[in-house]
């Protein structure tokens, strides 16, 4: 095979691996111009490089219909942002990638890569017959030294969506689950633009004592968690609960089903005082459980009263959660849950509590619920932005 045709092969297999891993399947049609857009912004957010929305229009053109499609020859730094983007290259600009990576070397691995994987099984002859020990040990060795590589250079877990696309396909693609739909208020989602709105309704991820269904969040948007050690936040618009119960969060667990190990961090609305009269409060709460199978009953680990609902403070409270958002960061068993509240979304986060936890969460939900109250009360909730960044564990 010649030069040009192993590098338009490699560059074929490359863009669809691109597409598999950003769109999260194998391609089988020409992409759309807001596939095109999407698969370019998240290639940019990965790498630091840009490819132009029409150039991977024009590429998925070319390779899923090649006889239509105008013949591509893509540069070789276009090649290399996508190698970049597949085999997770440290974070860069044009600038430095010219300074210290203008020979493309990400694409030459990934067409070495390429052709390996392709090249048949090599046959050797009694007169220069290599010990079966030292073809298995290079391999092994070397795939051992590339892994750590990698893992060492590859950039950290990003994502962040401000929910200006609320889409169902637009949302399978960057990766959100929904679980448990209520298909009458999940229909509301777009109530407000530019802002996600769940609504308050009866659930809760821990069972009563006397129930007998399995408990359920409804309209919970749940993601896979790449990251060993992250920060997340969740921000919130005018979210001010008025009614027992009624609270919105985010949720980490060890598994899909949310009804294992956990971790909840939320802002609500208390006015249970065991039978004491006071006035209702606006909290921030924090629960865990650190059993599975909810084989105890959660433990409560932060409540912080964040305002009491005494009379004549209503404008006060409203001013002060115009913007709200919650924090949680996670370094291997250490946790620290953190808050802001204020008229202005630019208010400093505040440390609520911090502890050692042994839960090693693979899943994060954002959520609106009422517990299992009496009586349903739908509030909307709207989020304006969430986003999950890994950071290093050592630090």
């Amino acid at each position: 095979m010649t030069n040009n045709r192993i590098n338009e092969s490699a560059f074929i297999g490359l863009f669809k691996e691109v597409c598999q891993k950003c769109f999260g399947h194998a391609i089988s049609e020409p992409l759309s111009e807001t596939d095109s857009k999407l698969l370019a912004n998240t290639i940019f957010e990965q790498t630091g490089l840009v490819i132009g929305v029409k150039s991977i229009k024009n590429y998925s053109h070319y390779i899923l219909n090649s006889r239509e499609g105008k013949r591509e020859n893509p540069s070789a730094a276009t090649l290399d942002t996508l190698s970049r983007y597949i085999l997770n290259a440290p974070y860069t600009d044009e600038i430095k990638r010219k300074e210290k990576e203008g020979h493309h070397p990400w694409w030459f691995q990934y067409r070495n890569n390429f052709v390996q994987a392709k090249s048949p099984l090599v046959r050797t002859t009694n007169k220069k017959r290599i010990p079966l020990l030292v073809l298995t040990t290079i391999p092994i060795v070397a795939l051992a030294l590339f892994i750590w590589f990698y893992e060492k250079q590859k950039p950290r877990e990003l994502f962040n969506d401000d929910f200006n696309t609320l889409r169902q396909d637009s949302l399978e693609k960057k990766g959100w689950i929904l679980k448990n739909p209520d298909n009458n208020y999940w229909n509301k989602r777009e109530g407000l633009p530019g802002a996600l709105t769940l609504f308050t309704l009866v659930g809760d991820n821990w069972p009563a004592e006397a129930a007998t269904t399995a408990p359920v969040i409804k309209n919970m948007l749940v993601r896979k968690i790449e990251s060993d050690c992250f920060t997340t936040e969740l921000h919130f618009k005018n979210f001010i609960p008025t009614k027992s119960w009624q609270q919105a969060g985010i949720l980490l667990s060890e598994d899909s089903t949310f009804r294992g190990k956990s971790l909840r961090l939320t802002i609500g609305y208390n006015d249970f005082f065991g039978g004491y009269s006071k006035p209702p409060e606006i909290i921030i709460q924090a629960v865990g459980s650190s059993e599975n199978g909810n084989l105890s009953k959660p433990e409560e680990i932060v409540h912080l009263n964040l305002f009491t609902g005494d009379p004549g403070n209503d404008s006060l409270i409203r001013n002060n959660l115009s913007m709200s958002a919650l924090k949680i960061e996670k370094k291997g068993n250490h946790y620290r849950f953190l808050f802001t509240n204020g008229p202005m979304g630019s208010f400093a986060f505040r440390e609520a509590a911090r502890g050692e936890f042994s839960i090693q969460p693979n899943y994060i939900g954002i959520f609106a619920m009422q517990g299992l109250a009496d009586k349903e009360y739908p509030m909307p909730v709207r989020i304006n932005s969430f986003n999950l960044m890994g950071i290093d564990c050592r630090k």
